[in-house]
């Protein structure tokens, strides 16, 4: 099940969430340890942050032996791509018409 858009906003709201998740579409796989590395951020908060992460759908996992390594997965901001996509819409329509009406106006 897709998560919710609020879900996705809340979830990228907090600016340490949205840094790990676009460390990871950047960089690739990570550790726990590399990405507490720069991130300013304790390890158990790393932690945490993924567990959000992940629970949204933004944050896959993997285990290799003693270390867990954790990937970006982009197709979780789906839901957000739909969203935004029905207000594009939206929006072209309303200012198609604005150019329509500015163009009779004109005349």
């Amino acid at each position: 099940m897709d998560p919710r858009p609020d879900v996705l906003f809340k979830t990228l709201s907090d600016p340490t969430r949205r840094a790990i998740f676009e460390r990871l579409t950047h960089d690739g796989e990570l550790t726990v340890h590399a990405l507490t590395g720069r991130s300013g951020v304790s390890q158990p908060a790393v932690s945490k942050h993924l567990g959000v992460l992940k629970l949204a759908g933004l944050v896959c996992n993997r285990r290799d032996g003693r270390e867990t390594r954790y990937s970006a997965n982009p197709q979780g901001l789906a839901p957000l791509i739909d969203w935004m996509k029905l207000y594009g819409t939206f929006w072209h329509d309303r200012l198609d018409r604005l150019e329509a009406l500015l163009g009779r106006m004109d005349q």
